[in-house]
């Protein structure tokens, strides 16, 4: 278990958190993907998702973990292996978006996200 806090910089982990769950704010926003990427997903976009907090608060949870994971490969300079972990999560996903017959699109919006998620933590934890 002290593997998983033992020199962990919290700062560039909270701060990686925060901004990548930001960043998921803008991507699916109207701004960038959310029609084409609502209609690859056959989302009713004149429905609202509820109850809202669910998958709000699966969100939270993910994106916490992914920062920690990142955070860890941080403190063993095993970069390396947060791109090896990333690619499994896009590579799942997009398996997922292929089972739920998903369009192509919706599938990269949602393997890009992941991608994205990752580079603003190593970013994060580089500057932090």
């Amino acid at each position: 278990m002290e593997a998983l806090t033992m020199g962990v910089n919290w700062l560039a982990v909270i701060v990686g958190f925060i901004a990548a769950f930001g960043l998921g704010w803008l991507w699916y926003s109207p701004i960038l993907f959310y029609k084409k990427w609502a209609e690859g997903c056959r989302i009713d976009t004149n429905q609202p998702v509820y109850p809202m907090w669910q998958p709000m608060l699966a969100q939270v949870v993910g994106t916490f973990l992914l920062a920690w994971v990142v955070g860890i490969t941080a403190t063993t300079d095993s970069f390396i292996l947060a791109l090896l972990i990333t690619a499994a999560i896009a590579v799942l996903i997009k398996a997922n978006g292929l089972f739920g017959q998903k369009s192509a699109y919706a599938i990269m919006v949602e393997s890009g996200y992941v991608l994205a998620m990752v580079a603003v933590m190593i970013i994060a934890q580089a500057l932090f």
